[in-house]
């Protein structure tokens, strides 16, 4: 099938034509109707500012008809009604502050506040204790600078409520306008939108296209046994997704069959240890035990040639255990282990066995994993004094016992010369050294017991320069018992 032309053309075509279309048109009267809706929104607000002023207004004049009546009975039995009408009026004021948005319609409320209290005053003040005294030139006195306070309310009420009505008449235009414009959109829209429709719907044609037929010889390459191709694309996002995901499986399926492999590997190592171990370890017995009798009778010269014999059978020995290590099962995890505590005993008996000589060894942090306090002390007397001889005579020596996100991690970092790239792949292979007198077994072994445990064991290169080995493991929350 030809990607470049028939169904998947036409396809492409319609579909970028009839998503451009839908798309442009629908964005234009979205947008113009946000703007309406935002516009009447604020012309409901000023609205409801109309009316509150408005209400204010009256609540103003009810207030002072309440002050009236108290003049012309002269008592104080109108002043729960002009308390009820203060109240009123206070309502109103905080309400008509909320609707107010710009500065100028603040200050027009904040005067309208200043003298409704200015009136009130008056009245309790000076008004109520004229009438209660009989006093009638006082009394009409402040009845005529109350009078000027309201007729100054009522202007200011009525300036707010023009202001607000300029506001409405403003949104009315706006909107007249968006409205008008919106319309020449969709109408220019809807004349180029075939030609605009074409153009796109080729673009997405080539896009498409190409990145398929990248997808499709990429994946006769991987289904070719080229596990190591990747498939670049650019094009689609979704076809640019697809591939990152193709060279994700492709790279997960690579490491699954290296891990095979590997495991295929120490498994045969395994049966080979396990057949010939005990055959092997008995002679080396016997070898040692002769070697360290004879050495006790021998002149010096004999004796130095069976110290030599000894270590190397010692070597040989411990070289047949490390493969009894590969090939023995390691049952479940029996128990939490302090890594933090184990980690710190593993850096003393080091540094009392004198094999830290030299090197600042620091432990931080602390985590909890459950497992093998041996086989995990084994793994940590490896790595640290791994790190230890890569540092050397004044190095340093970081540990990091750390958890998060489910994991329990140790990190051990040192400020050695690092890991060689060509070697970074062959760490974690059996008998594979760097050292003169390695046996190539310590890491292969630590990973297993990591990987026994449900976890691993990784090497990256350090922050400082030297290398950086990280034990992981699951740190499942321990249960309270009943």
């Amino acid at each position: 099938m030809r990607y470049g032309s028939g169904t998947a053309r036409r396809l492409a075509l319609g579909f970028g034509a009839l998503v451009l279309l839908f798309a442009a048109a629908s964005a234009v009267a979205i947008a113009g109707s946000m703007r309406i809706h935002r516009g009447l929104g604020e012309m409901k607000s000023r609205e409801e500012g109309v009316r509150l002023s408005l209400e204010l207004a009256s609540a103003v004049r009810d207030q002072y008809a309440h002050q009236a009546h108290t003049i012309i009975i002269g008592d104080a039995s109108h002043l729960g009604f002009y308390a009820t009408s203060r109240e009123t009026v206070l309502r109103l004021t905080r309400a008509l502050r909320q609707a107010a948005e710009e500065p100028e319609e603040r200050a027009l409320v904040d005067q309208i506040e200043a003298e409704s209290g200015r009136l009130d005053g008056i009245f309790r003040e000076r008004i109520v204790p004229a009438v209660l005294a009989g006093e009638r030139a006082s009394v009409k006195l402040e009845h005529d600078r109350a009078q000027l306070v309201v007729t100054k309310i009522q202007d200011l009420t009525q300036a707010l409520v023009e202001r607000f009505e300029a506001k409405i008449r403003a949104f009315r235009r706006e909107a007249d306008v968006v409205q008008r414009r919106t319309l020449g959109f969709l109408v220019g829209l809807l004349v180029a939108a075939p030609g605009v429709a074409v153009i796109v719907s080729v673009v997405i044609g080539r896009s498409i296209a190409t990145p398929v037929a990248q997808l499709h010889a990429g994946a006769a390459r991987i289904a070719a046994g080229e596990l190591d191709a990747r498939i670049e694309v650019r094009g689609a996002p979704e076809l640019e997704a697809l591939a990152r995901q193709w060279n994700a499986t492709t790279a997960a399926l690579r490491e699954h069959q290296d891990r095979l492999v590997e495991s295929e590997k120490l498994a045969g190592i395994g049966r080979l240890a396990a057949g010939v171990a005990h055959e092997i370890n008995n002679p080396l017995g016997v070898i040692l035990g002769y070697a360290k009798l004879l050495r006790k009778k021998a002149d010096p010269a004999a004796a130095e040639d069976l110290a030599v014999i000894e270590e190397e059978t010692l070597r040989a020995k411990e070289i047949v255990d490390g493969l009894l290590d590969l090939s023995r099962p390691l049952p479940a995890p029996a128990q939490p282990v302090d890594l933090r505590a184990l980690t710190e005993d593993v850096v003393s008996r080091l540094r009392d066995a004198r094999l830290l000589d030299g090197v600042a060894v620091s432990v931080d942090g602390g985590a909890t994993a459950p497992g093998h306090p041996d086989k995990l002390r084994q793994v940590l007397v490896n790595l640290v004094r791994n790190a230890a001889e890569a540092a050397g005579p004044g190095g340093r020596v970081a540990v990091r016992v750390a958890a998060q996100d489910g994991t329990a991690e140790v990190a051990v970092e040192d400020s050695g010369p690092g890991i060689d790239a060509a070697n970074r792949g062959k760490l974690f292979e059996p008998f594979f050294t760097t050292k003169p007198r390695g046996t190539g077994l310590g890491l292969a072994v630590s990973r297993a017991i990591a990987r026994a445990h449900g976890g691993d064991l990784a090497a990256d290169p350090g922050g400082g320069g030297g290398a950086r080995f990280a034990l992981r493991l699951p740190a499942r929350a321990e249960r309270a018992e009943a």
